[in-house]
């Protein structure tokens, strides 16, 4: 059996069809695939190497939801028994009454109290069909309707580095600004804060985020940028 034989820098940008290693003693993660001896890229995207374990984030795609996820979804229809959500991917989301309100809810109420037309909801994914069925839920620590603030659209494929480890570059962001931010796990992002001029700064730093994943020393620029924009001492966050 061969040595693995690592071939492509770590957080490169490769397309589908590369080879990125060699090897049998490689561990395959999402998005890419063994072709014989050798290992390759499925996707365009960014390729990461953990000690034996290869993964690639990919740079571009739509959501696609997955059960646990919390994600920020958009009432587009009021129902019967409930509320269907834009959930920012090809399948909307069923919210059921009884996934939503604690208190009893009489057949042909005014569903409009709770949640209306174009409302935006923190809710978590509890159930995926085969057919790509989903059902949401707003019942759990964190979840609701939001009220105020904005909300802007990222790839959800650059979430995981808006975040950071253990939330660290979004900490950073939220200590700079004082704004509230919630991140969704469908790349939708909900930011709130009693000073508008700090709203833009958290918004421009996501943004740029978004724009910049790849590029190595992202972390300093970031804290060299809130620093810069906000006038404050920031504590560097260490990923």
């Amino acid at each position: 059996m061969s040595r693995g034989k690592q071939l492509v820098k770590d957080k490169s940008i490769v397309v589908p069809g590369e080879v990125v290693a060699e090897g049998k003693d490689f561990i395959l993660g999402p998005g890419v695939r063994r072709e014989g001896n050798q290992i390759v890229a499925s996707r365009v995207g960014l390729i990461h190497f953990e000690g034996k374990l290869i993964k690639l984030i990919a740079l571009s795609g739509r959501y696609i939801p997955r059960r646990d996820d919390v994600i920020i979804g958009r009432i587009k229809e009021i129902l019967i028994n409930g509320w269907l959500v834009d959930t920012e991917s090809a399948y909307p989301a069923m919210l059921n009454v009884r996934d939503a309100v604690t208190e009893y809810v009489a057949k042909g109420s005014d569903l409009t109290r709770f949640f209306d037309f174009n409302d935006y909801i923190v809710c978590k994914i509890i159930n995926v069909t085969p057919q790509m069925l989903v059902d949401v839920t707003t019942k759990g620590p964190g979840l609701k309707k939001l009220i105020g603030g904005r909300i802007i659209k990222v790839n959800p494929n650059k979430v995981p580095r808006i975040i950071g480890k253990k939330g660290s570059m979004l900490n950073m962001i939220k200590q700079a600004t004082g704004c509230n931010i919630i991140v969704g796990q469908n790349g939708v992002i909900w930011i709130k804060s009693t000073d508008p001029k700090m709203e833009l700064i958290a918004v421009n730093t996501i943004k740029t985020i978004e724009e910049e994943s790849h590029v190595p020393g992202l972390t300093e620029k970031i804290h060299a940028y809130l620093e810069k924009e906000t006038g404050k001492k920031i504590k560097l966050q260490k990923e």
